[in-house]
């Protein structure tokens, strides 16, 4: 029965509440449902969760004001102070850029000079190598070494870089229209990857000092040679020369340079004297390759004026010069000259340039002409059938002066030569022989 009864209680029906609103002789209910209790309080909750928002807010904005004040002050100022330092690194940048380019600018500048020297010093060697050349004197190269310019009216434009601008500059690592690479003009090597700017403009600037300083060094080795040539040579005829007894007259070379110069002399004002500049070595090599030219020009020269060469060269010689049996007198005589096989008629030719003294009858030589060379030396052509020039006829070596004959005291068609040594008869098959050996010498 109790068990009933509870299950009675269980089982019934929860009634709602009932809100009742009198006013005079209104009445009004409202029934209150749990979902707007919950509401109720769930507004009553927020609200007082706002209200004690709005009102920590209001005592701490100030506080809060004044912190996010301070973070953003402190952000603007770490801002500032890192825009400074990356200002400072720029400034050093471009100070050192700056100072990469001056460094840069200096040594292309000392080099430009450097090269305009070798290129001034290359053509006066060229010059000269031309006069030692026309002389017959060689080296191992037959050309001057040319350099390659550097374009030095040009300047190095530091705007990508002083070591780009070098190398721009000098030409390294340009490329042509059709992509491929031209040959650098001096040595240089692909730059490595691990090598900072610096050493790479050092070695550039290295690689390209070398290279001048082997053109400036093969300048100075083929002055000297040159210069020992020349000097040999010139040794060497006045060698050859002295074995015939003629001893050349060692001139003033001084005196050949206002005839070497003379179109620049002519041109010449005035001015006070100054001694000519040959204080660098370059410069007194120079000098000294013009002394030796000059003298070899001097010395071949006078070789030229000598009678070296032959009078009659289809002729055989018949009579050496020397002691043998007179064909008149059958006893011992002097044969003071060689004696050529020449029909009547032959044509004599002038052993070298000069004057002709003597032109006609002269005793025991029949027609004969003798012409004077100069340095004490005169040749004598004898038994001439015909003398075809004058006393002070002005001969050439080789020009036809008369024709063979067997006038005089003579036996026989032919052609007595003789050469005298201030007044002295002297072998001329010194002569003859000494030109055979002077003919490598001589051009």
């Amino acid at each position: 029965m109790s068990g009933r009864s509870a299950n009675r209680a269980f089982g019934k029906r929860k009634e709602n509440h009932v809100l009742i609103l009198a006013s005079g002789d209104k009445v009004r209910h409202m029934t209150v449902r749990p979902w707007m209790a919950a509401m109720a309080v769930s507004f009553a909750g927020v609200c007082s969760i706002g209200y004690l928002a709005a009102t920590s807010y209001l005592v701490l904005r100030d506080d809060l004001i004044g912190g996010t004040i301070a973070r953003q002050a402190r952000m603007q100022h770490e801002y500032e102070d890192r825009i400074t330092a990356l200002r400072a690194q720029v400034d050093r940048v471009t100070s050192r850029q700056l100072l990469d380019q001056q460094v840069v600018e200096e040594k292309v500048e000392k080099l430009l000079r450097q090269q305009m020297a070798l290129t001034s010093r290359n053509g006066k060697l060229g010059a000269l190598v031309e006069r030692a050349e026309s002389s017959g004197l060689t080296t191992e190269s037959n050309e001057p070494q040319t350099i390659e310019p550097l374009a030095y009216e040009k300047r190095a434009d530091a705007s990508g870089g002083g070591v780009k601008a070098i190398e721009k500059l000098m030409g390294l690592n340009t490329a042509s229209v059709t992509g491929t690479v031209r040959p650098a003009p001096l040595a240089y090597v692909a730059p490595d990857a691990a090598e900072s700017t610096s050493d790479r403009a050092d070695r550039i600037f290295s690689k390209v000092t070398l290279s001048l300083k082997d053109v400036e060094l093969e300048q100075m080795t083929r002055l000297k040679q040159l210069t020992d040539g020349a000097a040999k040579t010139s040794d060497a005829i006045r060698s050859i020369v002295g074995r015939t007894g003629v001893d050349l007259p060692v001139g003033d070379v001084a005196e050949m340079i206002p005839a070497v110069t003379s179109d620049a002399a002519d041109s010449a004002i005035g001015g006070p004297f100054v001694e000519p500049a040959t204080d660098d070595e370059f410069g007194r090599s120079l000098a000294a390759l013009d002394t030796a030219l000059l003298e070899l020009e001097q010395t071949r020269a006078q070789v030229r004026t000598l009678p070296f060469g032959n009078p009659s060269p289809a002729s055989d010689i018949t009579s050496d010069f020397g002691n043998r049996l007179d064909p008149f007198l059958g006893r011992l005589a002097l044969h003071a000259g060689i004696d050529f096989r020449a029909t009547v008629g032959t044509r004599i030719r002038a052993a070298a340039p000069g004057t002709v003294t003597n032109a006609g009858l002269t005793g025991g030589y029949g027609n004969m002409v003798e012409i004077d060379h100069g340095n004490g030396v005169s040749s004598r052509y004898a038994h001439l059938s015909a003398v075809l020039v004058k006393v002070g006829d002005q001969v050439k070596e080789g020009e036809v002066i008369a024709k063979s004959g067997n006038t005089g005291r003579s036996t026989g068609p032919h052609l007595h030569y003789e050469i005298r040594l201030n007044g002295g008869a002297v072998d001329p098959m010194r002569f003859i022989d000494a030109s055979r050996k002077l003919a490598s010498y001589m051009n």
